[in-house]
């Protein structure tokens, strides 16, 4: 549920690890909290990320008509998963930032690759 981890109760909390599986379940002062306590808290935006993923997966798969084992789907995912979160905690930990402020400078990366790949001028003039 969204908030269940909020300014009132987030000092009490003696977790290492915690990992978001419902959407925005940390409130923003009590992120602060945990993160000033050096807990690592995975956020919803990448523990949530492999069922966009394997939509993903399906969506190629339907549109080239070939279609991939479990066991193959759950390597893809397995791989994409860990390099992802790797990704995260490594801007983390070298920019001393919040996994959930990593995960956007990591996504907002991704974004601006795709938009330099295609072309300032063009992307913008395509719209």
């Amino acid at each position: 549920l969204e908030n269940q981890i909020t300014r009132d109760n987030a000092k009490q909390i003696q977790a290492k690890i915690i990992v978001e599986l419902a959407n925005g379940p940390i409130s923003f002062e009590a992120d602060d909290i945990l993160n000033s306590k050096g807990i690592i808290v995975v956020p919803d935006i990448l523990a949530n990320a492999g069922g966009v993923t394997v939509s993903y997966f399906e969506w190629v798969q339907n549109k080239s008509a070939y279609y991939w084992s479990l066991d193959e789907i759950n390597r893809r995912l397995k791989s994409i998963m860990i390099d992802e979160f790797h990704n995260v905690y490594t801007i983390s930990n070298e920019r001393k930032i919040s996994m959930r402020t990593a995960a956007y400078v990591h996504a907002l990366k991704r974004v601006a690759q795709a938009i330099e790949s295609k072309g300032t001028r063009e992307y913008f003039t395509s719209r």
